[in-house]
């Protein structure tokens, strides 16, 4: 029993050092392939860094594009990351304040711990609304300066449709400005009109802000443009007076009328310019009939041509078919032929094997009977010898008694 124990306690210790070893082989060739695969990866950043980051390379445009979003999307992720981490620890200080909420003690110390808890948590949620406070008018004033460059950009489109080479290249400026001279030249007069009224009144918004502008808009909306809604315009735009919401309604009034004229003078020359495409677009079409015909003309010939070379190129493979077909005809018969020469070959080879055999088992059945028959002889040959040496015993046993 006790060696059976032994041997129990023998093999688990075996089993055990077994196990940690293929565990420890697991682990280095875990460690192996991970190796393998960061050299991988290593060499794959290295290929990709050298075809994007190559300034001859097609793809190094669109690539710094891609990473610049690529950044910023990281950026906005880990932010939001941030935020939602900072809203969980105030939810979290929120909760655990409601739990010592609910087992009130009339202990100073107590009082003392939810007020530094109140206040711990107050001054968390006021940094929190502040930050976010600061981050949303910074986006407010970025949103202002993408409304600005947005209306730069819409009068530039508007002048670009209606002027020349020349203001196309006026416009493309660093300074985004076109000149009285060149709007003279190449605009109509009531575009230019109202260019030279912006410039000269402080822009699309009358020299104030988006915020006032867009309240008067709202007001003077609401009134149908009524002179009624002085008024209530005061109370809405503060810092402003009754006599600049006065001389901002008549530099409105004066906008909405060159505006209108400006819009009326632009549709003129669409149309115009219709009248003018239309006739050029019949010109094109007359010469695209005529191009159309000596293209199907051409394309024709083409075709004939095309299918005059199928022809021959079908007739010459149909030749080399042909020929293919009585070369692997002829090859099929001559490895026919060596095959039955083979398969004959091999066949007497199979009776020249098998008549080997029936000698040799002859041969063999012959010596093992020759054996046999010897073997008999020598017994009987042994049991005669024995005989007759027993008759001379029994003669020597004879004569011996008679003495």
């Amino acid at each position: 029993q006790n060696d059976s124990c032994s041997s129990t306690a023998g093999a688990g210790r075996q089993f055990e050092s077994w196990k940690m070893k293929a565990e420890q082989a697991k682990k280095v060739e875990f460690i192996r392939t991970a190796e393998n695969l960061k050299n991988q990866l290593v060499n794959v950043e290295k290929d990709k860094n050298g075809h994007l980051y190559n300034r001859k390379t097609d793809f190094r445009v669109e690539y710094s594009i891609l990473e610049e979003l690529e950044h910023s999307i990281t950026s906005f992720c880990l932010t939001e990351a941030k935020i939602v981490q900072r809203l969980s620890k105030i939810q979290n200080n929120v909760k655990r304040l409601q739990q010592q909420l609910k087992d009130v003690k009339p202990t100073p110390e107590f009082v003392d711990k939810l007020k530094e808890m109140m206040e711990e948590v107050e001054n968390a949620i006021n940094a929190f609304k502040e930050e976010q406070r600061q981050i949303y008018e910074q986006l407010l004033k970025e949103e202002k300066t993408a409304i600005n460059e947005l209306s730069v950009f819409e009068r530039k489109v508007e002048l670009w449709a209606l002027g020349s080479s020349t203001t196309k290249k006026v416009l493309q400026l660093p300074s985004a400005r076109v000149s009285d001279k060149t709007l003279e030249n190449h605009l109509p007069e009531e575009v230019v009109e109202f260019e030279r009224f912006l410039q000269r009144t402080g822009g699309p918004q009358g020299g104030w802000d988006d915020y006032d502008h867009q309240n008067f808009l709202k007001v003077w909306t609401k009134h149908k443009g009524r002179l009624s809604y002085i008024d209530e315009a005061v109370e809405y735009l503060c810092g402003r007076t009754k006599e600049d919401i006065e001389q901002h309604h008549k530099w409105y009034q004066e906008f909405l009328i060159l505006h209108k004229r400006k819009k009326e003078s632009i549709k003129k020359w669409k149309e115009k310019q219709q009248q003018e495409k239309e006739g050029n677009m019949k010109e094109k079409e007359k010469s695209e009939k005529m191009l159309k015909e000596e293209w199907l003309q051409r394309e024709e010939a083409q075709k004939q041509k095309a299918a005059a070379k199928r022809r021959r190129q079908q007739a010459a493979i149909e030749a080399w078919k042909k020929e293919k077909a009585i070369a692997l005809a002829m090859e099929q018969a001559s490895q026919l032929k060596l095959e039955e020469r083979k398969e004959k070959k091999q066949q007497k080879e199979r009776q020249r094997q098998c008549h080997l055999k029936l000698l040799l088992e002859r041969y063999t059945l012959q010596k093992k009977e020759k054996e046999e028959l010897e073997k008999l002889e020598e017994e009987k040959r042994e049991e005669a010898e024995n005989e007759e040496r027993k008759r001379i015993a029994a003669e020597e046993i004879t004569k011996f008694q008679e003495r």
